[in-house]
């Protein structure tokens, strides 16, 4: 169990997945670097963080939960978390009592993403460590959850299974590791991944990779103000 004191945000789950360096850099340096996509995605979010409630039928949303997780060591909010209300026959153990709401109600947490709808482990696992402080908090299971693509308009459906639940601990585990240890790691290339993160010219991989060699670097950057 972890102090108050000792919580880190759910959303460095998803660094520390796609990048350990990035989410050093991000979280334990305090570096950032915008981009249209990062702006676009802090708009997508907030505009899904408005405090509020709304019902349709058997469906409640509550935007801007307040999560923690004293077991994993983390702290954070949610973009939205709809409650489905119990069907007859369906154990009450396995939903949530709402303030001032009849029945049972099983949450089911929802994630933004900006993008096209697609498979990314770091989002599955950011979402499912939403689903776990959710099960800490309510006493409930929390078996199924969704993210939500801006491009597409589409859903997602996450199944928080056994697999991913131990990725998700095991990603806790590491980002409270990476924060003890106060080291940034070094870089490691990889040219698709790296080129699209917005801490790409701060982080300079291709310099800070001991395979790489400064010379491909120095050519990159003479092509570019060639180009300009």
């Amino acid at each position: 169990m972890y102090d108050e004191d000792d919580l880190l945000p759910v959303s460095a789950l998803q660094d520390i997945m796609f990048c350990e360096r990035r989410c050093a850099l991000r979280h334990i340096e305090r570096h950032w670097e915008e981009n249209v996509a990062t702006v676009e995605g802090q708009n997508f979010h907030e505009r899904s963080h408005d405090a509020g409630t709304e019902s349709r039928g058997d469906v409640r949303a509550a935007r801007g939960l307040l999560l923690r997780s004293l077991r994993l060591g983390l702290t954070g909010k949610t973009d939205v978390v709809e409650f489905h209300l119990l069907a007859d026959g369906e154990p009450e153990a396995s939903g949530a009592v709402l303030p001032g709401v009849s029945g049972r109600w099983r949450p089911y947490p929802l994630e933004y993403k900006r993008g096209r709808l697609r498979h990314e482990r770091s989002y599955e696992v950011q979402l499912c460590a939403q689903a776990l402080c959710l099960e800490e908090i309510l006493s409930v299971s929390v078996p199924e959850g969704a993210l939500f693509y801006g491009k597409t308009a589409r859903r997602q459906p996450v199944t928080f299974d056994e697999e991913l639940r131990r990725d998700t601990e095991a990603a806790a585990v590491r980002l409270h590791e990476l924060f003890r240890a106060g080291v940034t790691p070094k870089a490691v290339f990889v040219k698709n991944k790296c080129r699209q993160c917005s801490l790409f010219e701060r982080c300079v991989p291709e310099v800070s990779d001991g395979k790489a060699r400064v010379s491909r670097y120095l050519a990159r950057v003479a092509d570019e103000e060639q180009d300009t």
